[in-house]
């Protein structure tokens, strides 16, 4: 094996600036160990030429649920008595109900192929199925924690297992049914957390972390106990403040919001990502700025469940890094995520480059929305996972994507332009190849296992839909 592999595009971003004439050198370990032009290459390094073409650091997925990708445009008509949020999940649930472990793997490895396909190359997966159909733990614990990670494994995907805490329906609810996969009693959590740490220590482009689901589903006695254990371990992501209703019942439960709760009781802290946290106060984004905390904001789902806008202007003012997050894979393209968290702004106050007069008042160094933007789907989204990389600076893993300059979604773009025409044009069409640790996952937008993945999903995909007849 060579020391080096060298990839030679035409126009490259790293390091949060576009250069031409130079490729990105690759350590055999899959490590940037530079930026060097064609005529200085390492004497026995590999040279991958990417002519045409535009290499960007690989995109984070920081919250995902890849079962919802079974019943992705199923739930999306009106019942009677209207559509909420809390009715869609009666939907979920029965796609909770139905995947045995082996369902489970090839849904997830379709859903992972397709997250590779738009340039994704690292996930956080907000898993909460434990159970077995009956509410019974399997034998082997972790039995649906460790097929979803030989799912990303079998695709290539960088994968953090943020496992989620679910031990009750909400404050004074009985348990429902339909969330009897999800509960463990507070020990076993923490013991089989602990387990797959434990498992997977040393296991290449494989973490873990602690996920206790929402202040609905995890009493803070137990949140307080997650959250410390956690500490300066690995990360820790919960739900959070996505609907008012959610604020109302905290309130009704504690007296406070469930972002005060989380600010009073120190859980909010540099590794600690808030999912959606759209419904907040001033005081409390300015509670979350203080603490260092990140926020995954989920565009495509939060629309697609009506569940309201994120103040994203009001994050860049305090400096909140902001990550993004396909939750529940509606639709699995994160640049388009960067871009509707722009555009909602823009629909809500009928004017354009709301960001990018949110960011600093000082016009001389202010950066791009896009480029702001393509920040937050790269190097914010490794952070939220505690995963160095992002930026392909050097001593990063190489995780990049490629995307074909020929495609008209991106004719014609220039250095200058790169970055926003990634966030606000670039096509999944464009993204042609795909590397994870220096390694091509996707090469000429093909996946070595592709067809057999595309065939056993449609299996599952149509006993899923009979089990409705």
């Amino acid at each position: 094996m060579p020391a080096y592999t060298l990839y030679l595009p035409e126009m490259i971003f790293a390091e949060g600036r576009a250069q031409a004439g130079v490729g990105l050198l690759v350590t055999k370990t899959g490590l940037v160990a530079g930026l060097i032009s064609e005529d200085s290459v390492p004497e026995g390094t590999r040279v991958v030429g990417l002519r045409g073409k535009a290499l960007l650091p690989g995109l984070a997925n920081a919250h995902s649920h890849t079962f919802q990708r079974l019943f992705r445009g199923r739930a999306e008509g009106r019942v009677a008595g209207g559509d909420t949020f809390w009715t869609w999940r009666e939907q979920m649930y029965r796609a909770a109900e139905f995947v045995t472990p082996e369902d489970l793997y090839d849904v997830a490895r379709a859903t992972f192929l397709e997250m590779v396909s738009t340039g994704i190359t690292a996930v956080g997966e907000f898993h909460y199925l434990h159970r077995d159909i009956d509410g019974q733990p399997y034998s082997d614990q972790n039995l649906l924690s460790e097929q979803v990670i030989a799912a990303a494994r079998s695709v290539g995907l960088r994968i953090c297992l943020l496992r989620s805490a679910y031990f009750r329906a909400g404050f004074e609810r009985a348990p429902h049914l339909g969330q009897r996969r999800f509960y463990e009693s507070p020990e076993e959590y923490q013991r089989n957390l602990e387990d797959l740490v434990g498992k997977y220590r040393q296991t290449e482009n494989v973490t873990v972390g602690a996920a206790p689901h929402s202040i609905r589903a995890v009493p803070l006695v137990e949140m307080k106990q997650i959250a410390a254990a956690a500490r300066g371990r690995m990360p820790l992501h919960l739900h959070i403040s996505e609907q008012v209703g959610e604020n109302a019942a905290c309130e009704a439960e504690y007296g406070e919001t469930p972002v005060r709760l989380m600010a009073d009781h120190g859980i909010l802290s540099q590794g600690t990502t808030l999912i959606h946290a759209i419904h907040l106060t001033p005081a409390e984004y300015r509670a979350v700025a203080a603490s260092r905390t990140t926020i995954c904001s989920c565009p495509t789902t939060e629309r697609n469940l009506g569940d309201g806008i994120f103040p994203a202007e009001t994050a860049a003012m305090l400096g909140i890094p902001v990550a993004f997050g396909t939750d529940s894979q509606a639709q699995i393209d994160i640049l388009e995520d960067g871009r509707q968290m722009e555009y909602h702004l823009r629909l809500r106050d009928q004017q354009r480059g709301i960001l990018d007069a949110s960011v600093r008042e000082d016009w001389a160094t202010r950066e791009s929305i896009g480029t702001g933007l393509f920040r937050a789907a790269t190097k914010n989204g490794y952070a939220a996972l505690g995963l160095h990389g992002g930026g392909l600076a050097v001593g990063e893993p190489a995780d990049f994507f490629t995307a074909d300059l020929n495609d008209l979604s991106i004719l014609g773009v220039d250095l200058d332009s790169l970055a926003s025409q990634a966030v606000f044009s670039l096509a999944k069409t464009a993204i042609r190849d795909v590397a994870v640790q220096g390694r091509m996952i996707l090469e000429d937008g093909r996946h070595m296992q592709g067809e057999e993945i595309r065939s056993r999903y449609r299996g599952v995909q149509r006993r899923y839909q009979e089990s409705f007849v």
